[in-house]
C-alpha cells in the first residue's frame, strides 16, 4: 500500500486529490495538511511514501517545505502547479530542489480532462513510489564549475553526426539541464528536445536552460534553422519535426499528428530526424514514464544513426530508456553524470 500525504492550502484541492488517489486500491491518503509547516510535521509523523505539495501556501510555502524534506528525509514529492508562466518557473525551481514531477492545479469538476488527470496522477504516484528515492537527486549550481572539453579520443576525428534528438519526460528538466549546461560553447552539433510538458512550461524551461548553458537554447518557433551549438525545445502541445533543404535543416512546429499520445512526442521528433538526416542523427532517451521514443529510435537506427539510454540507477523513472534497452536499440547505457561526454564522443562514431 502506497501512503500519500496531500499538502495544499485549498480545501477543494485537498479533497479533489485525495478522492482521485483513494479510488486506487493500492494507494491510501494517510493525511492532509494546509501549509508547508503542517506538511513537514506530518511527514515526520506519518512517513508517507509520496507527498503532493502545493507551491503557494501561507506560513511556509511549498518550496521551503520541499527543501526541508529533501534535507531531512528525501522522498518523492509531486508539486501541484498552476499552468502559468509563474507556476512554471516555481515548478522548475522545485524540480531543481528535488521534486520528481508535477500535477496540474486546474482540476475543474466539469473539466473533460478530469479522467485523464486522475489516471495520470495515480500513475505518477505509483511510479515514483516504486523508485523509493534510490536514485541520486539531480541538483546542480546554476552554472557548472567546469565545462566539458572536447574529448581526447575525438580530437582530429571527422564529425559523423551533427543532430542530437533528446526525448525525456518525468524527472526531465533537471536531467536536461545537467546535460546541456556541461556542453561547451563550440559544441559542433544541433540539439532538438521533446520534453513532455504543458504549453505554459516549455518557454520558461527553454529560458532557464539558456541561462545556465554555454550553448544557445530557445523554444522552437516557425523559421528556426538548425545550427551547431544551438538547442531547440519543442513547444508544449505541439511537435517539432525537421525538414532537410538543400543547404539547411528547418525546424518545423506542427500540430500533426493531432492524435499523438504526447505533444510534444519523442517518437514524432526522432522519426523526423531519421527521415531528414538519417545516419547523421543521435537519439538520446532520458528519464521518463512509458516508451515514447522507442519507435523513433528504431527508425533512426535503421537509417544508421546511434542511440544512447540513460542508466536505470540515474533515472527518476526508468521507463523510456528501459524501452529502448529492452528492444536492444541502445548503443550505450550511460549514467546522467557522463551523458554530456558520451553525446560528444558519439558525434564522431
Amino acid at each position: 500500500m502506497i501512503k500519500v500525504l496531500v499538502v495544499d492550502d485549498s480545501a477543494f484541492m485537498r479533497k479533489a486529490i485525495s478522492t482521485m488517489l483513494d479510488k486506487d486500491p493500492g494507494i491510501r491518503v494517510v493525511g492532509t495538511a494546509r501549509n508547508g509547516e503542517e506538511g513537514l510535521d506530518m511527514v515526520r509523523k506519518l512517513d508517507p511514501d509520496v507527498v503532493t505539495m502545493d507551491i503557494e501556501m501561507p506560513k511556509m510555502d511549498g518550496l521551503t517545505a520541499l527543501r526541508h524534506i529533501m534535507m531531512e528525509s528525501p522522498r518523492p514529492v509531486l508539486m501541484v502547479s498552476s499552468l502559468t508562466t509563474e507556476g512554471a518557473e516555481s515548478t522548475l525551481k522545485a524540480m531543481e530542489l528535488g521534486a520528481v514531477d508535477f500535477i496540474p492545479k486546474q482540476l475543474s469538476k466539469v473539466s473533460l480532462d478530469i479522467v485523464k488527470i486522475e489516471r495520470d496522477l495515480r500513475e505518477k504516484v505509483k511510479t515514483v513510489a516504486m523508485r523509493k528515492m534510490r536514485h541520486a537527486l539531480v541538483r546542480r549550481a546554476p552554472r557548472p564549475k567546469a565545462t566539458l572539453k572536447r574529448p581526447t579520443t575525438v580530437r582530429g576525428s571527422r564529425l559523423v553526426r551533427d543532430v542530437v534528438a533528446i526525448g525525456v519526460s518525468t524527472g526531465g528538466p533537471p536531467a536536461v539541464q545537467k546535460v546541456l549546461s556541461a556542453l561547451p560553447e563550440d559544441f559542433p552539433a544541433s540539439i532538438v528536445i521533446a520534453q513532455h510538458m504543458p504549453a505554459a512550461f516549455t518557454g520558461p524551461f527553454a529560458k532557464r536552460l539558456d541561462s545556465v548553458s554555454r550553448i544557445s537554447v530557445k523554444e522552437a518557433e516557425p523559421g528556426d534553422v538548425l545550427r551547431p551549438g544551438h538547442a531547440f525545445v519543442a513547444p508544449g502541445g505541439k511537435h517539432i519535426v525537421l525538414d532537410q533543404k538543400i543547404s539547411r535543416v528547418d525546424v518545423v512546429v506542427s500540430e500533426e499528428p493531432r492524435d499523438a499520445l504526447y505533444k510534444p512526442s519523442a517518437n514524432v521528433l526522432i522519426n523526423s530526424v531519421a527521415e531528414a538526416v538519417g545516419h547523421r542523427g543521435l537519439g538520446v532517451i532520458l528519464t521518463g514514464m512509458g516508451n515514447d521514443g522507442m519507435e523513433g529510435v528504431q527508425a533512426l537506427k535503421q537509417k544508421g544513426g546511434r542511440a544512447l539510454a540513460q542508466s536505470d540507477s540515474s533515472c527518476v523513472v526508468y521507463g523510456m530508456p528501459k524501452a529502448i534497452v529492452d528492444a536492444n536499440l541502445a548503443d550505450e547505457i550511460i549514467d546522467l553524470d557522463d551523458m554530456a561526454e558520451a553525446i560528444f564522443a558519439n558525434l564522431y562514431k
